[in-house]
């Protein structure tokens, strides 16, 4: 089922460049279609850490600079026993979050979140949950390369998530030790983003590398890689309002933790996910939603197994 899913992803993407290649160009649309080349699709939210971590990107294909406010909810299955080969802990990490890209100078926006999370985690004692802010973000964005065409663009990013979420201790005793609030360190995050966009079409290829420090708690979270590939497609426009779809992948690599400097054993993993999203902008608001949906999972050595993503977000256009 699985890579059934991808194939199809991949069937519908390779269509679209090839609808590319035919008569699609309007004329009438051109100053509007320019008007997309500041989107970007680099950092993350969730707590930051491994297993609980989404990075799920600015999502706004339409309102390049923006304010908004996203909803992200993401779930996972455990090994709540370790004496068994069964996944049966079900965990679901939920976060809102308000967002936003303020363009400083022409070629230099400023993002940043600060979410709110309310996790919980079925275990055979009960339900655990925790609830509370998260740890905020900002990331200075730079275009480094447009052509003169436009159809090309090369954006770089560096940012920092300030630990305002609280870290618990104790919780990195279980199967997932980032079901958190946040990972109570300072965090760093590099990033690239290249896009090719002509006519109704624009294909993104992002990643970015965050790079985890020790709390005060002498644990460290492993640093974490992120790279995504996705195509973009205008469905149907007017004067006012617009509506696009988007298909793609999306990778995550975790290095293991560490605690005292020692690795922590089955802390690292990967995996990677196809996802399918839309976004309809009216005016100068945009409404946009991903599914998300799991292509290859080993996380925490195999103890842990990604499921589903969803977001929903509304922003409005500066």
């Amino acid at each position: 089922m699985k890579k059934s899913v991808i194939v199809l992803l991949l069937f519908i993407l390779s269509q679209q460049i090839k609808a590319n290649r035919d008569s699609l160009y309007i004329p009438q649309y051109e100053n509007r279609l320019k008007h997309l080349s500041g989107y970007e699709e680099f950092f993350c939210d969730a707590c930051g850490c491994a297993a609980g971590n989404g990075s799920s990107g600015f999502e706004s294909l339409l309102n390049p600079q923006f304010i908004g406010v996203k909803y992200f909810a993401q779930d996972y299955k455990a090994r709540e026993n370790l004496f068994t080969q069964d996944l049966t802990q079900d965990q679901y990490f939920n976060t809102i979050q308000i967002w936003g890209k303020i363009p400083v100078t022409r070629k230099l926006s400023i993002y940043g979140s600060i979410p709110f999370q309310f996790h919980d985690k079925k275990t055979l004692q009960g339900d655990i949950k925790i609830s509370g802010i998260g740890d905020a973000a900002v990331m200075g964005i730079y275009e480094i390369l447009r052509s003169k065409n436009e159809y090309h663009q090369l954006n770089g990013g560096a940012g920092v998530k300030i630990p305002l979420g609280r870290f618990d201790e104790k919780g990195i005793t279980g199967v997932n030790p980032s079901f958190q609030l946040g990972t109570g360190s300072w965090d760093y995050q590099l990033a690239l983003s290249y896009k090719f966009q002509k006519n109704l079409f624009a294909l993104m290829l992002n990643t970015d590398y965050t790079i985890k420090t020790e709390n005060k708690k002498n644990y460290r979270f492993g640093n974490q890689w992120n790279y995504s590939a996705t195509g973009f497609y205008t469905l149907w426009r007017s004067s006012n309002s617009t509506v696009s779809g988007k298909l793609g992948l999306q990778g995550e690599v975790y290095d293991a933790n560490r605690q005292f400097g020692e690795v922590m054993p089955r802390t690292a993993g990967s995996a990677l996910y196809s996802k399918l999203g839309f976004e309809v902008s009216y005016k100068k608001f945009s409404l946009g939603s991903e599914l998300m949906l799991p292509a290859y999972t080993r996380l925490a050595g195999g103890d842990i197994e990604a499921g589903s993503r969803f977001s929903l977000f509304i922003n409005f256009g500066i």
